[in-house]
């Protein structure tokens, strides 16, 4: 994949790969250990649609996210994909090594997800982090080591976003900016899952994740 600098906000993006119409959540029941985080959750969502998942903490948001993405089996229920789009998952521990630096750290993680180093580049451009990227990764703030992850998302394109309080550490720019990718993710059919307190910058449903 490869992305011009002058591309931005709800330009053209590469297609992905493949495609998820619609995703269902059927019944789904998740522990943690011996306790039963929550039962009987069901909802769907469409290709270009986004859903705030909402609760207090502990109600199971991250866990949610962590079934939806396969790394946590559900109790009860299942997770159902119309489609063989992929997933992308970003949650609170960002995954970076402090060591490298952010160009490194963009640069593996891209590669690694099946995207190219220029992809990566654009990404980072797009997201305020040009004058970042050559600074080692402990020397960030919270707010672009959260951009430099999400420009992880940016560059190697998969059809179902599953983000864990993405907005947090960002301020109103950064704010703006992931709004822009939303929507544009959004507008080409894309999905997105966020677990949220603080209202997402695009258009969204809300799911209330509680206890039984």
């Amino acid at each position: 994949m490869h992305i011009g600098e002058e591309e931005s906000g709800l330009e053209a993006r590469a297609p992905f790969s493949r495609v998820i119409t619609a995703l269902h959540i059927e019944n789904l029941a998740v522990a943690r250990g011996e306790r039963v985080l929550f039962r009987e959750l069901s909802f769907g969502a469409n290709a270009g649609e986004a859903v705030a998942l909402t609760g207090p903490n502990g109600a199971g948001k991250t866990s949610f996210l962590r079934c939806v993405a396969g790394f946590l089996a559900p109790l009860e229920g299942r997770v159902r994909v119309d489609g063989t789009g992929e997933r992308h998952l970003i949650g609170h521990q960002d995954g970076l090594k402090s060591g490298r630096t952010g160009r490194e750290e963009l640069d593996f993680w891209v590669r690694w997800h099946g995207g190219e180093s220029a992809a990566g580049l654009a990404a980072a451009r797009r997201l305020g982090l040009d004058r970042a990227l050559d600074l080692e990764v402990r020397r960030l703030s919270a707010g672009q080591r959260r951009r430099l992850a999400l420009a992880r998302v940016l560059a190697a394109p998969r059809a179902l976003w599953l983000l864990d309080e993405p907005l947090a550490p960002l301020d109103a720019e950064g704010r703006a900016l992931i709004g822009q990718e939303m929507a544009a993710h959004l507008a080409r059919g894309g999905l997105i899952l966020a677990a949220v307190h603080d209202p997402l910058p695009v258009a969204a449903r809300t799911v209330e994740i509680a206890a039984p």
